[in-house]
């Protein structure tokens, strides 16, 4: 089979299912409740919420943890550090951990195939122009080992730069080799907090997730400034 007939065929089979899961939504009401009660549980910002979420289906809980954390990834303003905690605090640190580091790598993965198959401007609308804008150029400017810099840094999101290297010459192979890596030390970490959050320990964590975001912005903008006034004196 040509390469041209390939890339066909894969982007008649995203465009298929997209179509099938928005047919869902509209038509069938038990998936269009399903799918405004996980809206409004990421949008609640309380990972307890998620939590009691995957928790109602039992046995099957870590198979829809698994797939949420694929949804979350495909629509990228959804928080994933909310599912990472609620892993955590439902199956144990460890376990949590395993299972939100190996979700995690299935939904860089479909990202990475969405962009390769169906081009920037399905990515875009997934995403945003200004977003993977800023992607490329992180990508120019790190060459080789951007994924996995743009995997250790907690403010770069980390969706957009899967769809963002979906769309260069980059290898599956070696996106999902620094994309492991580069997760591993933050899902940890994650978890591990995660796992001990309770009541008052909880309102503490999210204060310090609100600074550490807070000056995370602040770092960026600062950079993005140098990078623009640099990129002036230039010219």
């Amino acid at each position: 089979m040509d390469k041209k007939k390939k890339n066909w065929m894969g982007k008649a089979a995203v465009t298929a299912a997209a179509i099938a899961a928005i047919l869902a939504y509209y038509f069938i009401p038990s998936v269009n409740q399903t799918m405004n009660t996980i809206l409004s549980a990421f949008a609640s910002g309380d990972f307890t919420v998620v939590r009691a979420f995957v928790e109602s289906y039992g046995a099957y809980a870590a198979a829809v943890s698994f797939l949420l954390m694929i949804l979350q990834s495909i629509a990228a303003p959804l928080p994933a550090f909310l599912l990472t905690f609620a892993n955590a605090n439902l199956f144990g640190w460890w376990k949590g951990a395993i299972l939100s580091w190996s979700s995690a790598m299935a939904g860089a993965a479909v990202c990475f195939y969405i962009a390769r198959i169906l081009g920037r401007d399905v990515a875009e609308k997934l995403t945003s122009k200004a977003g993977l804008k800023q992607i490329d150029e992180f990508f120019e400017r790190h060459g080789k080992m951007s994924i996995l810099i743009a995997r250790l840094l907690p403010f770069m999101s980390f969706d957009i730069v899967s769809y963002a290297a979906g769309l260069t010459s980059m290898s599956f192979g070696s996106f999902l080799f620094a994309t492991g890596i580069g997760q591993l030390p933050a899902t940890i970490i994650y978890s591990y907090v995660g796992s001990m959050l309770t009541g008052g320990a909880k309102l503490f964590v999210t204060g310090l997730l609100l600074l550490f975001a807070i000056s995370a912005l602040i770092v960026l903008m600062k950079q993005l400034y140098k990078e623009n006034k640099k990129g002036r004196t230039n010219k």
